[in-house]
C-alpha cells in the first residue's frame, strides 16, 4: 500500500472527528459559552452549510492547480479552523472556527479521491479510495468517543487542540508521501456533460432522498448527548461508550447496506428507510429506559448508514457513464445539508418546549418523507418513465464512497 494512502486517511480521519465530534461535546461548549442547547446546534447547522458551499465552489476555484498543493492548503485552512474553535473567547469565534474548517471538507474527498486513485494501477483504483474514506469511518467509529472522553476529561478545547494536531500530521505526511504527480493523469468529462447530467428527474430525486433520509437520522442524532443524560438517565461518563455503540452500528450498517445495494438497489433504500423510521419511532417512545437507549441507538446507525452506500450509488447511476463525477460531489453536498435541516429542525422543536426526545420525533417525520420520495422514484425508474442514463459508474469514481458529509 503505498503510504500516500496513509496521509489520505489520516486527513479524512481529522475532518470526520472535526464534523461528528461536537455532538457528544454539545452540553458542555453551550454550557460554556452561556448559549441555549438551539444556539449550540448552529455550530452543527453552521459546518454543515459550510460543508455545502465548499463543495461547490472550492474545487471549482483550484481546478488548474496541482491536485498535492490543492489538498496541502485545504488542510492548511482545517489546521486554521480547528485553532480558531480551540482558543475561540466567544461562540461567535468558535463558530467561525467551525465554518472554515468546513470549508476544506467536500473538497479534500472530492480531489483526495483522484488523487488516492492516481497513487495505484488501473485495477486498484477503487481499492485505494476506499482506503481513504477508512480514515473518516475511524473517526466515527473510534475517534468520536474518544475525543468527547478526551473533551470531559480535561475540557472540550483540549479535543479541538487534539484535532488540529491530528491536521499537521496529516499535512506533513501528504507533503512528505505523496507525489506531486499524483492523480494528475485522472481524465475528466466536460463540464457540459457533467451538468447535462441534472437534466434528469432521477438525479434530483435520489438529492431529495439524500437531503431527508440523512436529515432524518442526523436530525435524531445531534442533540443525542442531551436524551442520554437527562431522558434515559446515563451518568455524562457514559456518553463516549454509546456514542462508540452507536459508531459500531453505523459501520456494520454501512457495510451490510452497501452489499445489499449492489444486489437490489432501490429496495435496499426502501427497506434501510422505512426501519429507520420505525426505529426512530421506537427510540422517541423508550428513551426513557437505558436498555431501550442501547438498543435503538445502535439500530439507527445501522439502518441510518446502511442508505448511504446506496444513495450515492442512485444519484451517480441516474446521471449515466461519463458525467457522475458533478453529481456525486452534489449528493455529498446533499449529504449535509441533510445534517443542516436535521439539526436546525430538532433545535426548533427543542426551543418551542417539545422535550429533548422532540429531534427524534423529527427525524422519524424526516425519513417518512424520505420514503415518500423513493418510493414513486423507485417506481418510475423501473418503469422507465422518468429514468436518466443507467450505464456504469465510471471508473475513476468510487462505487460507494462513505458519507463526507459527508463529505
Amino acid at each position: 500500500m503505498p503510504l500516500g494512502l496513509l496521509a489520505l486517511a489520516i486527513g479524512g480521519f481529522g475532518i470526520g472527528l472535526t464534523e461528528f465530534v461536537i455532538m457528544g461535546l454539545l452540553p458542555d461548549v453551550a454550557a460554556d459559552f452561556g448559549v441555549t442547547e438551539a444556539a449550540a446546534g448552529w455550530l452543527i447547522t453552521g459546518y454543515a452549510l459550510s460543508v455545502v458551499v465548499g463543495a461547490l465552489t472550492v474545487p471549482a476555484l483550484v481546478t488548474r492547480l496541482p491536485r498535492k498543493n490543492v489538498l496541502m492548503g485545504l488542510l492548511v485552512l482545517f489546521i486554521a479552523g480547528n485553532l480558531i474553535s480551540a482558543l475561540a473567547p466567544s461562540y461567535e469565534l468558535m463558530l467561525a472556527g467551525r465554518v472554515v474548517a468546513a470549508l476544506c471538507h467536500g473538497a479534500f474527498f472530492g480531489i483526495g479521491s483522484v488523487v488516492a486513485a492516481g497513487l495505484v494501477a488501473a485495477n486498484k483504483k477503487a481499492s485505494a479510495i476506499a482506503i481513504m474514506f477508512t480514515g473518516l469511518t475511524a473517526a466515527n467509529v473510534l475517534g468520536v468517543p474518544f475525543g468527547t472522553f478526551l473533551g470531559q476529561a480535561f475540557g472540550w478545547r483540549s479535543t479541538f487542540w487534539a484535532i488540529t494536531i491530528i491536521g499537521v500530521i496529516a499535512l506533513a505526511g501528504i507533503l512528505t508521501l505523496v507525489p506531486r504527480s499524483a492523480g494528475a493523469a485522472e481524465g475528466t468529462p466536460s463540464l457540459r456533460a457533467e451538468l447535462s447530467a441534472f437534466r434528469a428527474p432521477q438525479v434530483w430525486l435520489s438529492i431529495a432522498v439524500t437531503v431527508l433520509g440523512y436529515g432524518g437520522m442526523f436530525g435524531a442524532f445531534t442533540y443525542i448527548a442531551y436524551v442520554f443524560t437527562d431522558v434515559s438517565g446515563f451518568a455524562s461518563s457514559a456518553v463516549p461508550w454509546l456514542l462508540m455503540l452507536f459508531g459500531v452500528g453505523l459501520f456494520l450498517g454501512n457495510f451490510v447496506g452497501g452489499k445489499a445495494a449492489d444486489k437490489a438497489l432501490d429496495a435496499t433504500l426502501i427497506v434501510a428507510l422505512a426501519a429507520l423510521a420505525i426505529v426512530l419511532v421506537a427510540f422517541a417512545l423508550t428513551a426513557q429506559s437505558q436498555l431501550g437507549t442501547i438498543i435503538a441507538l445502535f439500530f439507527m446507525g445501522g439502518f441510518g448508514f446502511a442508505t448511504v452506500p446506496g444513495l450515492q450509488m442512485r444519484v451517480m447511476r441516474s446521471a449515466g457513464s461519463g458525467a457522475a463525477t458533478l453529481v456525486s460531489g452534489a449528493n455529498i453536498g446533499a449529504f449535509n445539508l441533510g445534517n443542516a435541516l436535521g439539526a436546525w429542525l430538532g433545535g426548533v422543536t427543542i426551543a418551542a418546549g417539545l422535550g429533548y426526545t422532540s429531534p427524534i420525533w423529527a427525524g422519524a417525520g424526516l425519513t417518512v418523507l424520505a420514503l415518500a420520495v423513493i418510493v414513486p422514484a423507485a417506481a418510475a425508474a423501473k418503469r422507465g418513465a422518468a429514468r436518466g442514463p443507467v450505464d456504469d459508474v465510471p471508473s475513476g469514481a468510487p462505487a460507494a464512497p462513505e458519507p463526507a458529509r459527508a463529505s
